[in-house]
């Protein structure tokens, strides 16, 4: 089998269409995910810390507010997604039981 005919195959399967799709909804929730840490959890943060924006925290050179947003929205993400596939496991569990 050729390198075409097998990438044609490869395409043609189902996961192929659904991690499309998978990517396209998960760009699209991280946009909610940036507007939620960065538009409410990131002022309250600020608020209590006193500071005007976590974005523009500084120490000499290095401006460390951005990453303390990623580190945010990356545990965000993962929190939603360990939810989601827990979830999707118990559900895959529940449907086991029902067919014995």
């Amino acid at each position: 089998m050729g390198f075409i005919s097998e990438f044609k195959d490869f395409i043609k399967k189902g996961n192929v269409i659904d991690l499309a799709v998978a990517v396209l909804i998960g760009s699209a929730f991280q946009k909610i995910i940036d507007s939620i840490v960065n538009d409410i959890i990131m002022p309250i943060i600020a608020f209590i810390g006193g500071f005007n924006k976590i974005e523009s925290l500084a120490a000499g050179p290095f401006t460390y507010g951005k990453l303390i947003a990623a580190v945010l929205n990356f545990l965000i993400i993962s929190f939603v997604l360990f939810i989601v596939v827990k979830a999707i496991n118990r559900a895959k569990e529940v449907v086991k039981l029902d067919k014995n």
